[in-house]
This record gives C-alpha cells, structure tokens and sequence, in this order.
C-alpha cells in the first residue's frame, strides 16, 4: 500500500519579477510524492521546476494552496523541522575542497549536532551508513577536491542521506556527468528509493533515462499544469507531444524519444532485414532518405548484405550497380555526392513523384 510523504493541494506557484509584480509559473497543483517512489520532473527550460523544487522544500513559499510534509504544513515547520525531513542536493558544484569526504558527508548531520557541531556515536553510525548505501566507504579519506564528479555526486547524495530525510530532493544530479556515470547515478537513486524506502524527486534533462528509471514524472506544461502518472501512460496519452511542441520535432511514441521531423527530400528502397537495417534507416533519415522496402518508380536502392560484424551496402541507381560500401559514413557520402540519388525511376523519365508505403 502506498504511503504519502508529500502532498500538496491547490498549490500556486510563482515568484516576483524586477518590477515587484507577481509572475505565477503553475497553478492547482495537487500532487502525491509516496515512500520508495522516484519522481523525475520534466519540462521545456524556463519552464519553472526550480520554482517548485525551491517550494517544495520550503525555500519559497507558496503563492495559495499548500504542501504537506507527514501531513504537517510545511509553512508551520521551523527551518530545523524541515532539514530533518527534506535534504536537497543543488546542480552548483560545491566547494569544500580543503574537506575530506568523512566530513562533507558529516555536514549532513547538522540538523541534529548541538551548536559546536559535536558528533556522538549514533552520528558517527549514521556517517558509515550513507557512505555505504552510495558504495564511498573506500572515498572517507580522501579530499573533495580530488574525486571525479561521478565520485562528488555520489558523496553529495551521501551527504543527503546522512540527514535521515524522509523526501530527498536533487536539481538535476545528473548535470556534469558524462553517460556512463549517469546511468549509474540513477540505478543508484532508483535502488535507495526501492531498498530503503526513500521518496526521491529530481528534475532531469534525460527523456530516455526518466523513461528507464522514474515510478512517476510529472511533466510540466506550457499551460502552467503538470501531467503526473507512470512514464508510460505520459507517452501513451500524449502528453510529450504536448510540453514540447517545437517547429520541426516530434515525440516519437513508439520509440520513446524526440526526433526532427522534416518532410523527406529523397527517397529509397532499402532491402534486408535486423539491426543494420535499423541503423542504415537511421543514416539515411539523417541524410534526408524516406526508405521503403519495395518501390518499382524509386531510382536508388540499397542491399544490405554481409553481417553484423562485416556489414556492407550495395547500391543500385536506375538498375545499375553504381557503389559497393562498407560502412555508413561512405553511404552517407556517396549519397551527398550523386544528384540524382534521389529521384525516382518517374521523375527521372519526367513524371511525378512516387507515393510511399513504409
């Protein structure tokens, strides 16, 4: 059964412009953070996801409605009250470089030590565990200033941890990371919300790894909504195509991703089958080809032969072989590289273009 951490009802959320005037972002917004859910906050930029984070965690209060931590107001809660239940990891790098990671992550503990910051030995506990729960017990000794970013990221959510919060918020965990430390980063946040029930909400630019990990988005709308449900009902109800709406990219639903929507300035039979086809549609696309598996009025057409370890590509224009290649870069090329690759067998004779079925 799920157990609500965070709720909030008919929250209104917005801030004051240069000139004193009030600029409301989004508006009734009644949303429900559970224990052991991810939720990943998307949207266009600009959009306003600091502005909720920062509500959310108390750092700026609500224009109307309100948010309930425990079911407690959060307006009520004195700083302290809310730093023992929320921990934020913000997107600026930190500096604390002459700190060792021991005791970065013993800042965590803060909200709990007397005013000399005296740790006592439940601290010190609470210490080895967050280092631990993020795999950094071998990192205590060494300085910030010396670690890799996936490294730093990994002790700042240490750091969190170390709060015992019950909602852990991060604005974009992922910002410096290159893809592999990404990945990791969110099957670690996946397995810290799922192992040790912890609510976990992070905005994130990364569509394909929100789609992979998140329980929940919520999905911010030009309109000043949010879209929240399981990332699949997002992409089935078409929610995607909504907050992104730009000239030229569409949300591919069946893939699950954005791609640039151009109308085809060439086409091309493509025969053969499996992963290189996959990926010499994915070429040609690029290259502006439409690509179809038979046409008798398309001038170019291209067979895949060879595997997977030793693909080729043997080309035809109008019935005679013209190229054999092996690799994609050279078909790309080749192609760029022909003027009339790109008609069909009607518009080289003087008719019309041909109509297409994928």
């Amino acid at each position: 059964m799920s157990h609500p951490i965070l709720v909030t009802e008919h929250l209104r959320i917005g801030y004051a412009n240069r000139r004193g005037e009030t600029r409301v972002v989004a508006d009734q917004l009644n949303l429900t953070l559970n224990k052991g859910d991810v939720v990943c906050l998307l949207g266009p930029n600009g959009i306003g996801k600091s502005t909720l984070l920062r509500t959310l965690t108390g750092m700026q209060p609500p224009l109307a409605g309100r948010v309930l931590l425990d079911g407690i107001n959060l307006a009520t809660l004195k700083p302290q009250d809310i730093a023992r239940r929320v921990s934020v990891v913000l997107t600026e790098r930190i500096e604390a470089n002459q700190l060792s990671v021991y005791h970065l992550v013993a800042l965590g503990r803060y909200p709990y030590t007397n005013w000399i910051g005296k740790l006592t030995p439940h601290d010190e506990e609470v210490i080895q565990r967050a280092l631990s729960a993020v795999y950094a017990e071998q990192l205590a000794s060494r300085f910030v200033h010396e670690l890799s970013d996936g490294e730093r990221q990994r002790v700042m959510v240490a750091r969190a941890l170390a709060q015992e919060p019950h909602v852990m918020v991060l604005d974009e965990p992922t910002a410096f990371l290159d893809l592999p430390r990404r990945i990791e980063m969110m099957r670690l946040l996946r397995r810290l919300a799922h192992d040790l029930q912890q609510a976990i909400i992070l905005s994130i630019h990364d569509l394909d790894l929100a789609l992979r990990t998140a329980d929940v988005l919520w999905l911010m709308t030009p309109d000043g909504k949010i879209q929240a449900g399981a990332p699949e009902d997002l992409v089935l109800n078409g929610a995607f195509e909504k907050a992104f709406a730009y000239n030229h990219i569409v949300f591919d639903r069946f893939h699950g991703q954005f791609r640039l929507h151009e109308p085809p300035l060439r086409y091309a039979v493509l025969i053969g089958d499996g992963l290189i086809r996959k990926w010499t549609v994915h070429a040609l696309e690029r290259a502006g080809y439409q690509c179809s598996y038979t046409d008798d009025t398309v001038a170019l057409h291209i067979t895949i032969q060879g595997n997977e370890q030793d693909p080729h590509w043997h080309i035809r224009l109008n019935g005679q072989t013209v190229k054999h290649v092996h690799s994609l870069r050279d078909l790309v090329t080749f192609l760029r590289q022909t003027p009339h690759a790109h008609q069909s067998q009607e518009t080289s004779n003087g008719n019309s273009e041909p109509i297409f079925h994928r």
